[in-house]
């Protein structure tokens, strides 16, 4: 864990991957829940993570296992954000299944608690994870996002991400309709 600052409190968010969570049996333990507790929290406060209700433990557990699974066939990464001790973000990236498109990712989910948005957890999540898809040999990475999330559009163009698409209206939210929007980090153009 980084060092705190004289205030007894971390100025910037403490990033593992998996075999570092793997690593603290204790952070391990409770990574499931936290993470449920975080998703819960923020779908039930509109936020636009895939689920139109917040998810249960089960699917959160489920979801979790499908990517570990992934990361330890190289498949995937996974990356957990702490301040001191608590998660308070994790994202994830996962290679596409297909023959034709196993060298390219798509940036799954980035996640961070209500509490510590503007605090750099996002961009310290998906700059680890922008690092660990060049580390793995990942030509293009994808990522789609809901049109209305203006911050977390902002932050990837920040990144170098650019977009390649929109579906008009696609995502159904009760009567509400939002625009999908797809961006694209390609790799090959920057050695």
């Amino acid at each position: 864990m980084k060092p705190a600052t004289t205030s007894g409190a971390t100025t910037e968010p403490t990033v593992l991957d998996a075999t570092g969570l793997a690593s603290d049996p204790e952070l391990e333990a409770r990574f499931a829940e936290s993470a449920h507790r975080i998703l819960a929290d923020l779908v039930g406060g509109g936020a636009a993570l895939g689920w139109v209700e917040p998810p249960s433990r089960d699917e959160v557990a489920e979801l979790l296992g499908h990517v570990v699974s992934a990361v330890q066939a190289g498949d995937a990464a996974l990356r957990a954000a702490y301040f001191d001790r608590r998660l308070v973000g994790l994202g994830y990236w996962l290679r596409y299944a297909r023959p034709t498109h196993r060298p390219h990712a798509d940036l799954e989910k980035v996640a961070v608690a209500a509490a510590v948005h503007g605090r750099g957890v996002g961009r310290a999540l998906t700059t680890a994870l922008i690092a660990d898809a060049r580390e793995a040999g990942i030509e293009v990475l994808t990522l789609d996002a809901r049109g209305d999330n203006a911050h977390a559009l902002s932050l990837y163009r920040s990144l170098g991400f650019t977009e390649y698409g929109l579906l008009p209206r696609f995502v159904a939210v009760g009567e509400q309709r939002y625009d999908k929007v797809f961006y694209m980090l390609d790799f090959r153009q920057y050695g």
